[in-house]
């Protein structure tokens, strides 16, 4: 990614970011947190990987609801930062910290078997 993209992507995290918190935030969704923005080339498509904390359904709904305001997002995007093309926005959810702490549950599993 070239250092263009990535400016760019980390500019549009910290908009996605405070948009959700300021807009989208309500206590019956999961806590959402926006952890990477990765920019295609010609910037003009944005991946925005979100970690939402809660049970797999409330991870679903909260996913849905932002999918939702996908549109009011890259309208308040378009507004806020100075781009010759607002980027589509993609979200996609991100399970790293499901993952890793499941690989932890098993780490502390294997050590108390011994």
């Amino acid at each position: 990614m070239s250092v263009r993209a990535e400016k760019v992507g980390s500019l549009i995290k910290e908009e996605i970011s405070v948009i959700i918190q300021r807009k989208l935030s309500e206590p019956s969704n999961g806590f959402i947190t926006v952890t990477d923005v990765r920019m295609s080339a010609d910037l003009r498509i944005a991946k925005v990987y979100v970690s939402i904390f809660g049970p797999p359904d409330v991870k679903e709904k909260t996913l849905k609801m932002i999918e939702a305001n996908k549109k009011e997002i890259r309208s308040l995007i378009g507004s806020r930062i100075r781009l010759k093309f607002t980027p589509e926005i993609h979200f996609h959810l991100d399970e790293t910290l499901d993952r890793v702490e499941t690989i932890n549950n098993l780490i502390k599993q294997i050590h108390n078997g011994k």
